[in-house]
């Protein structure tokens, strides 16, 4: 298996790990230590940590939360993803009591990678329509 093919892998896994089964360990196991999330979404961090936080609230929003690729290309060191997450709101999200309706994140994702680890993250995320959704927009 050729680096790009791995790359693909190792973030599929990534992803899958982290937010689909709350393994917030993935962070440690698939980012490298010098990890910089260029788009941290809803105010997490811009490390690993950021991301673990990220996971976990999505986790606690929606135990049952996951992620679906729709889409996943890989050139050189940088692997693209296209997807929807998904779960059911309930738990707190953004100060928001559990409504028990269906949520629905779509986004895109930039991941750069090293030595089969995840370097670098930029994304852009439906916030708006999340927000919509939790009726605060």
């Amino acid at each position: 298996m050729d680096t790009i093919e791995q790359n693909k892998q190792t973030v599929t896994a990534f992803i899958d790990a982290l937010f689909s089964q709350g393994d917030l360990g993935a962070v440690d196991t698939y980012l490298a230590e010098d990890f910089v999330n260029n788009d941290p979404p809803f105010g997490a961090g811009a490390d690993r940590e950021g991301m673990r936080r990220a996971g976990a609230l999505f986790r606690a929003a929606c135990p049952d939360w996951h992620s679906d690729q729709d889409l996943l290309v890989a050139e050189g060191d940088l692997v693209v993803e296209h997807f929807t997450a998904s779960g059911t709101h309930q738990g707190e999200l953004l100060g928001v009591a559990p409504t028990g309706r269906p949520l629905r994140l779509p986004g895109i994702n930039i991941f750069r990678l090293r030595d089969g680890r995840i370097v670098e993250r930029w994304g852009r995320l439906d916030e708006y329509g999340l927000l919509r959704q939790l009726g605060l927009a």
